[in-house]
């Protein structure tokens, strides 16, 4: 069996460090180890010159090298003989590696700091097996057709119309088809420059309502590129404000909710929603194995992450009322209860009975429609008469209505408070309230 490039795609994830044999122009050899090493195309390797100043001045003493690849599956080991071609400092490969190293850094703490200074590009001449004393593993043939599982998920979210269906489609759907148990569906907030989690796949807490900054970690680093981002071993990576997740902060103080995330995930991926060439948001899976997520993984879940947005930028344009006519039933059970309602202007941020709930556009909303509630009896809205009405302050651009009361739906079941939203059709929105209401804003 000939060799080639793409027989080694697990000797490129990162996993297990690659080994780059040099000499300089007088044949003294030198031998480094190398964390980035990438497939180009079917014939190149590229690989990171920045720390590795001796095996830089070699190559351009001495333009050939050889390179010890292993696949982080199985062990095996391979030689590759190597002939310096060009260099990169710019360009798409490099700034995919580029974002690949900034991602991992920030988890580390070093954001900023390990900036990737240039690539050197090697025709690969040779590829050779090294024999081992010790069989390797047989790789395990896919369990799933990747392709027909996008088709299967698509399939699924194109059978919902609102915001709710369409994402528990994509994370279900990807959960019976692609086998991944762990993941979040975020959306882009763009007058916070956030992506907040709206849909939540295998974690307890949810973290509904949870936000990553644009560029902070695999998540925010995809959304700002409009490009995958993938750590295939998480064990060379120390986990990114790890002990602030394992201490359960407290969100009755610190107005804030906890990322979710697998303490010892060892795969991550990001991929961005993307619709007209405009990020939208992103989907982020983990998993405790190693090389978790595959090309074809990607390709798959690049096709449905498509789709999705498509669907939601669908359902938020089509998101006006249907039944303007009908009326909701009572919706508020006759309690003596009180309930306490803090609405905190300078952030917008609502605590119910003490309870943190949520911040932003979303708690205008929940302010707004109890104080409807409050002044008139009312427990019924509709999307549009929310957008008509500039005290809100809905963004200009895009204001993901549906997506934002979609969060704010599920961040009341989720603590279960004695106040909830209920989508009573499209573009129609009631709540009910268990017991009496009484609000209070604080700040300017």
């Amino acid at each position: 069996m000939t060799l080639g490039l793409l027989n080694l795609e697990a000797c490129f994830e990162g996993v297990v460090p690659s080994i780059i044999a040099t000499a300089d122009g007088n044949g003294v050899p030198n031998i480094s180890y190398l964390s980035h090493v990438a497939m180009v195309d079917g014939d190149h390797v590229a690989l990171s010159n920045q720390f590795f100043a001796k095996t830089s001045a070699n190559i351009r003493l001495n333009p050939q090298a050889a390179l010890v690849a292993v696949d982080a599956r199985n062990g095996a080991q391979f030689r590759l003989d190597l002939a310096f071609a060009y260099s990169l400092d710019d360009g798409p490969l490099f700034e995919q590696l580029s974002r690949h190293l900034d991602a991992t850094s920030a988890q580390v703490g070093m954001a900023g700091i390990m900036r990737l200074r240039g690539l050197d590009v090697f025709r690969v001449l040779r590829i050779e097996s090294i024999r081992s004393t010790i069989e390797p593993e047989r790789n395990p043939s896919p369990a799933r057709d990747r392709l027909v599982a996008a088709a299967r998920v698509i399939e699924m979210i194109a059978a919902e119309s609102d915001a709710a269906g369409i994402v528990d489609a994509t994370l279900g759907g990807i959960r019976s088809w692609l086998g991944f148990e762990h993941g979040l569906f975020l959306e882009l907030y763009e007058e916070r420059r956030q992506l907040v989690t709206i849909g939540s796949l295998g974690y307890a807490p949810s973290g509904i309502g949870s936000d990553v900054e644009l560029g902070q970690c695999v998540i925010g680093a995809a959304a700002e590129s409009g490009s995958i981002v993938k750590v295939s071993d998480m064990s060379r990576v120390r986990r990114l404000n790890a002990a602030v997740r394992d201490s359960s902060s407290d969100e009755n103080r610190t107005r804030s909710i906890v990322l979710p995330g697998m303490p010892d995930a060892m795969s991550q991926i990001a991929v961005p929603l993307i619709v007209a060439g405009v990020v939208r948001g992103a989907l982020f899976f983990e998993s405790r194995a190693r090389l978790a997520f595959t090309k074809a993984d990607e390709a798959a879940l690049s096709i449905i992450a498509r789709q999705a947005a498509l669907a939601l930028a669908f359902s938020e344009r089509n998101s006006e009322e249907a039944e303007v006519g009908r009326r909701a039933v009572q919706l508020s059970p006759a309690t003596d209860r009180t309930i306490h309602v803090a609405h905190h202007r300078f952030d917008d941020s609502i605590f119910i009975d003490g309870n943190y709930v949520i911040k932003g556009v979303a708690g205008r909303l929940l302010a707004f429609m109890l104080d409807q509630h409050l002044t008139s009896g009312r427990n019924e809205f509709t999307n549009r008469e929310i957008r008509l009405d500039s005290g809100l302050r809905l963004p200009d651009f895009k204001d993901n209505l549906e997506t934002r009361l979609l969060l704010l739906r599920r961040r009341l079941e989720e603590k279960r408070l004695p106040i909830r939203l209920i989508r009573l059709g499209r573009g129609r929105i009631g709540f009910e309230v268990e017991g009496r209401v009484r609000l209070s804003r604080e700040g300017a």
